[in-house]
């Protein structure tokens, strides 16, 4: 597991999973043998494979020898036999999916691990009865222990699944799943992945905008704040009814300068 930021900003433990492109290997309809419908896909790849799997896998035009095949019962059938199916194609950010998987092996454990045991009383002379089962047996009717009585025995590799796990994020260029929360399974292993819809109240967050944020950049190089430079951005220039160019307006004061003092020289010259 690891840890990532969900869409609210919470800081939430992952599960990261790589997907696969899954494969149509076998598809069985309402109206042929079979009487029902399902599709049967696979995935991953191996060495060595048995020649009746070779040819059930070249009848869908199949070349890969995959390792792992399941079958999936469905309402209608919408794919074709060797139709490859993505990741992109199925999940997005945000989805409320189903894992299946088994459970990794925890060997043989007493009841206070397998089934939350309470114990016997830890006090009055109770050296040796800390995690004991207690008692198991009735009395002479029914004279028997009950099937499937919560006993220490052998715990885990067994089927678990978990609904409403949320899908934190995609990653289709490397095929990666992210999940939030554990997931059922060892390293390494397979599990099933059914989408079931929505997370309820999610909200995608907001896409960015290119325009936006080159908009946001000069503004901050210019030391003026966001919403000015918008508005600034926004109102159009305007127009010279003069025809002179702003710069020529800035000189026009040092030309009418220039000219005063050339009156007052020549002034003083007819005056002489």
């Amino acid at each position: 597991m690891t840890s990532t930021y969900d869409a609210r900003g919470r800081r939430v433990g992952a599960t990261i999973l790589q997907v696969i492109p899954n494969l149509v290997t076998q598809i069985k309809q309402v109206d042929g043998k079979d009487g029902y419908n399902a599709v049967q896909i696979g995935t991953g790849s191996k060495k060595s494979v048995g020649k009746p799997q070779l040819g059930h896998l070249k009848k869908a035009k199949i070349e890969t020898p995959l390792r792992f095949m399941r079958e999936i019962r469905v309402k209608e059938v919408d794919v074709e036999p060797g139709q490859e199916i993505t990741l992109r194609q199925v999940f997005s950010k945000g989805d409320s999916v189903k894992v299946t998987g088994i459970s990794k092996g925890r060997g043989f454990q007493g009841g206070v691990k397998r089934y939350n045991f309470r114990g016997g009383p830890k006090t009055h002379g109770q050296s040796d009865r800390h995690r004991a089962p207690g008692s198991i047996g009735q009395t002479t009717t029914p004279g028997r222990v009950y099937k499937g009585k919560h006993m220490a025995g052998h715990m885990g590799v067994a089927q678990v699944s978990l609904t409403g796990v949320e899908v934190i994020a995609l990653d289709p260029a490397h095929n990666l799943l992210t999940l939030k929360g554990g997931i059922p399974g060892p390293m390494g292993g397979l599990v099933r992945i059914e989408k079931q819809g929505r997370i309820k109240g999610y909200t995608p967050p907001p896409e960015e905008k290119e325009d936006e944020e080159a908009e946001a950049k000069q503004a901050e190089n210019r030391d003026v704040p966001a919403d000015q430079a918008v508005e600034t951005a926004a109102t159009p220039e305007p127009l010279v009814t003069s025809g002179k160019s702003p710069e020529s307006s800035e000189e026009a004061p040092a030309v009418e300068e220039q000219k005063i003092e050339e009156k007052t020289e020549g002034a003083d010259q007819n005056a002489k």
